[in-house]
């Protein structure tokens, strides 16, 4: 008897599919040489890929305090946070949190990732309505999609499109939800009018400002704090969720707020039920990058400085050509190349020249808007930055003509 070819063959086809369109991802092995050079696959390389936006992932302080937590409390937690994960220094850091944020409360969880996919859920649900700006991280997708809300989708920043189904929509429960720094074009919310919008049409509002803490705001507080919306001015409609494995340097993230919504995300929260704790000594390294980030205001005032540095550079450097870059005053400079086999040509001439700027293609970003995402960190030096701009200026009318060749072949 003849059988039907298992759907389990298909993948090697459907892997080489993603090597025919460019799509197809490769881990490389790091490891850090210091500052802001990496030894990728056992080349030293200028690394400008980092979320590492103050140069703190390496501090000798941080590693004195993780080595001080695991002598203290061991190197794992052992359980959930609600049965005996929830140690002594877990406590004391979400303490720390809702000081330094100038929010009432916050609870730390293991991973980024895990807490939007978690909350956004525990908060709304079907029957309930959840608006969400175009791009926003996978996270926030994919915890509206877990909701089982009705989810709107607005273009990207579009403030009439969002006051628009918020005063359609029947609703009681309304849900918004957004970057504070799009992790991708480096670009900053308008918070104020979001939070202006949720007030209007009762519905509360989810930040993630995952690129933002620790680099916006006074002392680095982050984006509330920019907007001069935290402490006095803390509004209840705001839950605050905010990562620690970037420019706080560690692993982990955390959400803050009213009491009362904290409180619930506490209790209903899956993804912090029934996950084990973070380790403690990530919390103990975790209070010691607040007091830095809280106290070395030189960090962010040099990281200013470079990434004013790199876009008067790239002002220059992309003049005759069609890359483009984004509007952004933060560490993230996107710069959009478009075809995936243009960007990664690029991202392959960078490295030749030992500098490591992956290309970001889609579905991370939108198809056609294939990029390099240049990353900034107070690690790098004003020489980092001439140097890669010395690179993309070299290697633009390069790539360019290659690209016309390629499309004169193509029309035969």
């Amino acid at each position: 008897m003849k059988t039907s070819p298992s759907w389990i063959d298909e993948f090697p086809a459907r892997i080489a599919e993603l090597d025919r369109v460019h799509l197809r991802r490769k881990r490389r092995v790091v490891v850090p040489e210091g500052g802001a050079r990496l030894q990728v696959d056992g080349q030293s390389m200028l690394a400008f890929c980092s979320n590492d936006y103050l140069g703190l992932a390496g501090h000798p302080a941080l590693v004195e305090a993780a080595c001080a937590g695991a002598r203290a409390f061991g190197v794992g937690s052992g359980a959930s946070p609600l049965v005996s994960g929830h140690s002594m220094a877990n406590a004391a850091l979400e303490e720390e949190l809702a000081r330094f944020t100038q929010l009432p409360r916050a609870l730390y969880f293991y991973a980024g990732y895990a807490t939007n996919i978690g909350i956004v859920p525990a908060l709304v649900g079907e029957g309930d309505a959840l608006f969400s700006d175009a791009l926003n991280h996978a996270c926030l997708i994919d915890g509206a999609r877990l909701s089982r809300a009705h989810i709107h989708r607005y273009a990207h920043g579009d403030l009439a499109a969002l006051e628009a189904a918020l005063a359609q929509s029947p609703a009681r429960r309304k849900l918004v939800i957004s970057d504070a720094v799009f992790s991708m074009d480096g670009d900053i919310a308008d918070i104020p009018a979001l939070l202006a919008l949720c007030e209007r049409y009762d519905a509360l509002l989810l930040l993630d400002d995952a690129h933002g803490f620790g680099v916006l705001g006074p002392q680095g507080r982050g984006s509330l704090a920019h907007f001069e919306l935290a402490g006095p001015n803390a509004s209840r409609r705001v839950l605050y969720m905010a990562t620690l494995g970037k420019a706080a340097g560690v692993a982990g993230a955390f959400v803050a707020g009213d009491d009362a919504l904290v409180e619930w995300l506490l209790q209903k929260t899956r993804s912090y039920t029934f996950a084990t704790a973070a380790p403690p000594l990530l919390a103990s390294a975790l209070c010691e990058s607040l007091a830095l980030i809280e106290t070395e205001q030189w960090r962010r005032d040099h990281l200013s400085r470079l990434i004013a540095r790199l876009r008067e550079g790239l002002a220059i450097a992309l003049q005759g050509t069609p890359w483009t870059l984004g509007e952004s005053t933060t560490a993230i400079q996107a710069l959009v190349i478009g075809p995936n086999d243009e960007a990664l040509a690029v991202m392959e001439g960078l490295r030749e020249r030992g500098l490591w700027v992956p290309a970001i293609r889609p579905p991370t970003v939108p198809e056609g808007t294939a990029r390099l995402r240049i990353a900034l960190s107070a690690a790098h030096s004003e020489a980092d930055v001439d140097r890669l701009l010395q690179a993309l200026a070299e290697l633009a009318p390069r790539i360019l003509k290659m690209s016309l060749e390629n499309l004169d072949v193509h029309c035969l």
